[in-house]
């Protein structure tokens, strides 16, 4: 009965992470209060920024016993009763679907929980880091292939949780000064485009803007080893062993050198990134009549000087709508930083859409224009620069991207007639790891 039920089975598990090294993971929720604020925090924002770590590691001994880390987290019935709902389902059939797929529950990473971090072999001891922003409808379990991918490629890997309202559901952990509670969705819808729909995404772009800037001061403060109160309760059963997994970063993390953090993202993370570079790089060329500025970072924030042209971006299916908005217009004007003058032009920049992206003409024309811009012309022909990097995977739809397409390859090819999702993610993986080797970082 049970290779019956696998061989029908419609929902499968991830494959192995494809890099050399073995694959360790903690999850961290912080009190923004405990963390120096880039800039003022935003309307509805959270008191905690949480984030996954992937990171090479140290493959344990006793691996095959290790508690495993889920792909849904707890509670797991609340969490697939609350995607249910988002994609469209009532109450009450939401409530039943979270009792029936059973098979759900036991999906779990390749990944090993709270695991000893390896001792890099980069020329300055320290692991390169990339910081990845989510999707609608994501959060930092939607992108564990991917994210692991690179781990295991040589990298640490900030898988953010983003509490704007773009996730089907997201817990806060209680604070000093705040009680435990719940994000529900916010239901922006996509058409028609109204002003009242541009604000809406303007919201949530400041939000996911000051978490990342936020994620990269928790950073600096972990790299530096000061005392972080790590609130997540997933990472260990005993405090004391949650303390010493960060304590292990110290030192560690290549986060201090201008340009050496990669920034990525999908599809509205993809976007929050594009945003998140221009906001940080173009804010002194700000003035008042510019309009409002998603956010404003402090002169003496740390991001400032971490990001520069030579910043490493990686764009996964941009969703370029947010970009649009009328109150924007001032980073809409300006190209990404790798095209300031003395930058690389492009070369460091990585745009990768599914063929369905690729097929939708008005973002892809937005998508090209934001990514490689003109840069003036010459006898009437259009002057574009080396760079960047962009390319269309066949057959492949928005949800490739991220770890849907692998764990619902059935459902996904009946559906929508995606292919081949594990080669789609390699292809992914590969190209991002290339991008960031000929930025200069050691991968």
């Amino acid at each position: 009965m049970a290779s019956w039920w696998t061989g029908w089975n419609p929902i499968k598990f991830f494959p192995p992470y494809r890099g050399p090294y073995a694959v360790g993971t903690v999850d961290v929720e912080i009190p923004a209060a405990d963390l120096p604020s880039p800039c003022d925090a935003p309307d509805d924002s959270q008191p905690t920024i949480a984030f996954r770590i992937f990171y090479p590691c140290q493959r344990p001994p006793n691996a095959e016993v290790d508690r495993p880390v889920r792909w849904i987290p707890q509670p797991q019935r609340a969490t697939i009763s609350s995607f249910a709902k988002f994609i469209g389902c009532n109450q009450k059939v939401a409530g039943a679907l979270s009792y029936v797929p059973q098979q759900l529950y036991w999906i779990k990473l390749p990944a090993h929980r709270n695991a000893k971090l390896l001792d890099a072999p980069t020329s300055n001891g320290r692991w390169p880091v990339t910081v990845f922003s989510h999707g609608l409808a994501g959060s930092r379990n939607a992108y564990s292939q991917i994210c692991g991918d690179l781990a295991s490629n040589g990298m640490i890997v900030i898988a953010l949780d983003h509490r704007d309202g773009s996730s089907p559901i997201q817990y806060v952990r209680a604070t000093a000064t705040s009680e435990a509670h719940i994000v529900p969705p916010v239901r922006i819808p996509h058409e028609p485009v109204t002003d009242a729909v541009y604000a809406a995404r303007d919201k949530q772009l400041r939000i996911r803007c000051w978490e990342m800037a936020m994620a990269y001061e928790a950073l600096v403060k972990i790299d530096r080893g000061h005392n972080i109160e790590n609130l997540d309760s997933n990472t260990s059963r005993l405090r004391r062993e949650r303390m010493e997994v960060l304590w292990q970063f110290a030192d560690k993390m290549d986060i201090h050198r201008p340009g050496k953090v990669t920034w990525a993202g999908h599809s509205f993370g993809a976007a929050t990134t594009v945003q998140l570079l221009k906001s940080i790089f173009y804010y002194k060329d700000r003035t008042e009549s510019d309009g409002w500025a998603l956010i404003t970072p402090r002169p003496d924030a740390a991001i400032i000087q971490q990001i520069v042209p030579e910043s490493t971006t990686l764009l996964l299916d941009m969703w370029c709508l947010p970009l649009k908005s009328p109150a924007q217009r001032f980073l809409w004007d300006r190209p990404l930083p790798s095209y300031a003058v003395g930058g690389p032009n492009g070369a460091n920049i990585l745009s990768v859409l599914s063929e369905a992206f690729q097929n939708w003409h008005d973002n892809l024309n937005t998508s090209g224009n934001k990514v490689s811009p003109d840069r003036g012309s010459t006898n009437g022909e259009a002057k574009r620069t080396p760079g960047p990097h962009m390319f269309y995977v066949g057959m492949s739809q928005h949800f490739n991207q991220s770890d849907f397409g692998i764990l619902f390859p059935w459902i996904a090819l009946r559906l929508t007639k995606a292919e081949e999702p594990e080669r789609i993610l390699e292809l992914n993986t590969r190209a991002m790891v290339q991008v960031i080797r000929e930025g200069g970082i050691e991968v």
